[in-house]
């Protein structure tokens, strides 16, 4: 198994945030997102949000990795649908590379 953590912002707007959460809600989220990110090799994922900070914690298998993702993702109409509407909620953190969005953190801790 394999552990990364990401970051990104959501624009400062409480509804777009309050929509974000709604869309998020288990009830709410597309069936077909959810197989993506299966099919892709991660085994779990959950999302934070701190005020428009949103962390994100991918467990994956050991076969994953995210050019093969970003292959899968480029490939699914579906998923390109879901980016498309997701990214009116979000924007960059702050130092994030040209056309990133979700930031891989780097690990400086471990107990």
């Amino acid at each position: 198994m394999k552990r990364y953590c990401l970051a990104l912002d959501l624009h400062d707007n409480p509804e777009l945030v309050a929509q974000y959460e709604h869309w998020h809600k288990p009830e709410n989220f597309r069936p077909e997102i959810k197989q993506s990110i299966l099919e892709a090799g991660i085994t779990n994922m959950e999302i934070y949000r701190f005020g428009t900070r949103l962390f994100m914690i991918m467990d994956t298998d050991d076969n994953f990795s995210f050019e093969r993702k970003a292959a899968m993702d480029a490939a699914n109409p579906q998923v390109q649908d879901w980016e498309n509407f997701v990214w009116q909620f979000q924007k960059p953190v702050p130092g994030a590379k040209a056309g990133e969005k979700w930031t891989l953190m780097d690990n400086i801790f471990k107990l």
